[in-house]
């Protein structure tokens, strides 16, 4: 059982706060000399290297700091505070509006931008103190902030399916062909939910009386402006990939010219403001890759001592074949989104499953839409989700921890229940759950 021991003792270092990246490497380096051959450790060389060598996978990973630097030039422009005020005038007549407007703004900020902190952030500096102003119930304000914020891990282009696009093997366009129903569906039962909850309780989301004076078809005119250009954005990268014309890769780097052009029509651009989302990029992109070269490192000494064939074992003698084998999944990336971040568990645990979802003939789109839904949920779930941890850090004095605990848990419920039926009714979303070759 060695090889599942490092398993276990890499979780163990991991909540005791040790470095995700040196935590592995660590491990699997350690595991190797005392358990393994160490004249293999001269082959850590040659898996960093097929990372981003020319097997086509380096090309993949390219769009990761592209899409990043994208989304934070997007956020310096202001883009979250022009869509939440238009939005909020456009919403605030109906009961529960604000935080309608809310869940709209963060699908299009997660389309645009893709960065889950920088969501969250923006609209619990602009939209929270703005619904706590108005009599909202603290519960539903932070819940709906935190959800709304986390789109970005579903809607393409997501950083999460690029990355399990590559661990997987799968075409990332692939992947954001099939992340568009789901996510739909996910942004409609969030709204759904904010408006039955406002009919049973009106009081916990009261009407914003309109400003005396207001023309309605100024405020209309108002929110297209703000809406039309990042959906443009939208439209040229996400048409580029689904029409063939680009590559994800290619595409990303049509949206970094993009967001640069919608920075010069704000009036934001500037050098400095370029100079410091490269800056930030930089830094993102060496945290999502120096984990990935600390999980391949990991991944070594957990297959050189035997772990691999044992996991693979143990999985296949799940009763319920494919089935069982789907539920003990989700199940496992639902406890563990409590103490990981989604980059550990893309890194670590996937690459485990991944010749057991071959050997079962699921569909590895499916396997991966799944997958990315269930991260999703890990940014919500207490007491680890950074979701949760964002909005505290921006929220009002008075809005505690626990209420913001208590907020997100019907939104919890709600990616469960999407997952739920997306495990079930694949074609529901235009999905098989056979592997098309397997027909």
């Amino acid at each position: 059982m060695i090889g599942v021991s490092i398993f276990i003792v890499a979780l163990l270092l991991l909540l005791f706060g040790f470095p995700v990246a040196f935590t592995f490497a660590g491990i699997g380096i350690a595991f190797v000399v005392l358990f393994a051959d160490p004249a293999e450790l001269a082959q850590i060389p040659f898996r960093i290297y097929s990372n981003m060598g020319d097997n086509g996978e380096g090309q993949v990973l390219m769009a990761v700091p592209l899409f990043i630097f994208m989304g934070l030039i997007l956020q310096r422009t202001k883009l979250a505070e022009q869509l939440l005020e238009s939005m909020g005038q456009l919403f605030g007549s109906l009961r529960g509006g604000l935080a309608i407007s809310t869940i709209l703004v963060g699908a299009l900020l997660a389309a645009s931008t893709g960065v889950v902190g920088a969501s969250v952030v923006a609209m619990g500096l602009i939209s929270l103190p703005v619904m706590l102003r108005y009599g909202y119930r603290t519960e539903l304000a932070t819940g709906t902030i935190a959800a709304a914020g986390t789109l970005g891990q579903i809607i393409p282009p997501s950083i999460v399916l690029i990355i399990l696009g590559d661990v997987l093997n799968v075409p990332v366009g692939d992947l954001f062909r099939a992340a568009l129903a789901p996510g739909l569906v996910l942004i409609g039962a969030y709204i759904a939910y904010v408006v039955i909850f406002c009919l049973l309780k009106p009081e916990a989301a009261p009407i914003v009386p309109t400003a005396p004076g207001v023309d309605r078809t100024e405020v209309i005119l108002r929110a297209l402006v703000a809406v039309i250009p990042p959906l443009l954005l939208i439209l040229v990268v996400l048409g580029s990939i689904f029409n063939g014309i680009a590559t994800p890769t290619e595409s990303s780097a049509l949206g970094c010219i993009g967001a640069v052009v919608l920075a010069l029509v704000y009036r934001k651009f500037s050098l400095h403001m370029l100079w410091d989302s490269a800056l930030e990029t930089v830094k993102i992109t060496a945290m999502v890759f120096a984990v990935l070269l600390g999980a391949s490192i990991f991944s070594m000494g957990f297959s050189y001592t035997g772990g691999e064939h044992q996991v693979e074992q143990l999985l296949l003698s799940i009763p319920g074949e494919k089935w069982g084998f789907l539920i003990f999944i989700m199940l496992l990336i639902t406890l563990l989104g409590f103490f990981l971040d989604y980059i550990e568990i893309s890194y670590i645990v996937l690459p485990l499953v991944y010749v057991v979802v071959l050997e079962l003939g699921i569909n590895q789109v499916w396997f991966a839409i799944l997958v990315a839904m269930n991260l999703q949920t890990s940014f919500l779930t207490p007491p680890f989700g950074f979701a949760l941890f964002y909005l505290k850090g921006v929220a009002p004095e008075g809005v505690t921890t626990a209420g913001i605990y208590r907020g997100v848990v019907p939104f919890i419920v709600i990616q469960l229940a999407v997952l739920i039926s997306l495990l079930a009714f694949p074609e529901w979303y235009g999905m098989s759950a056979v592997q098309p070759s397997a027909w």
